[in-house]
């Protein structure tokens, strides 16, 4: 993998370029004998929407740094939508918070790490490593608590259950969804989408099959548990 594969997202200037530095250090290391690390450049953006911006504007985007709260994402619907446009795209949440819960709720839902903003630059560079490795990362004095506390019986999460779900659905039916979860009508999702109500219908019709539920409120309030995330 090279820099230019990955997109830093944070409002957070300072950590922006610890996390940077982190990055050139494990990843470049592989490529600086050729030579190229110096016109390899890692991208960066402070909101939700410029990620998606970049993210489509790079045909080779691999993995992607996403803060849980930065303007125009909060909570988990970020990062569920990353996962749902993109399959391609690793994700990796970081986070002034570093409550066991919210960690586990994130890779639960589908990032490959979480890495806390309290994180040392070695800490950083190993879950980056392990990351580009293929693996999941969590820091460890959170791995040990949480062993201590899963119970074999329930071997399925809601959070994990909500991902696959999730997953299931197509980028428009994910857009309906979140639309449906922000209190709009059919008829201003079509406008919104400019596609027509009838296949406004079918998409909820595919949701709700999907979700296995019934109506419209279901579905919102299955998805604002990505929002519900932060208020303690």
């Amino acid at each position: 993998m090279s820099l230019s594969q990955v997109i830093i997202a944070d409002d957070h200037p300072l950590f922006r370029a610890a996390l940077k530095q982190a990055l050139s250090q494990c990843i470049a290391g592989e490529s600086i004998e050729n030579g190229s690390a110096q016109d390899e450049a890692i991208l960066e953006t402070d909101n939700f929407d410029g990620l998606i911006t970049l993210i489509e504007a790079q045909s080779a985007i691999e993995l992607v740094f996403l803060d849980l709260h930065m303007p125009g994402s909060t909570g988990f619907s970020g990062l569920t939508r990353l996962l749902n446009h993109y399959p391609d795209v690793a994700v990796v949440m970081i986070s002034s918070e570093d409550n066991p819960d919210i960690m586990r709720k994130a890779i639960d839902l589908g990032a490959c790490a979480f890495i806390p903003k309290s994180a040392d630059f070695t800490t950083i560079a190993r879950a980056v490593n392990t990351v580009t490795e293929g693996n999941t990362w969590l820091p460890e004095n959170l791995l040990a608590e949480q062993s201590g506390q899963l119970d074999p019986r329930s071997e399925q999460s809601p959070d994990k259950k909500l991902a696959e779900k999730l997953a299931q659905l197509t980028p428009q039916q994910y857009t309906v969804l979140e639309l449906i979860a922000d209190g709009q009508l059919n008829k201003q999702i079509a406008y919104r989408l400019n596609i027509r109500e009838t296949t406004v219908k079918k998409h909820v019709s595919a949701i709700l099959a999907k979700f296995e539920i019934n109506n419209r409120t279901q579905a919102g309030i299955a998805f604002q548990q990505l929002n519900a995330a932060h208020h303690h």
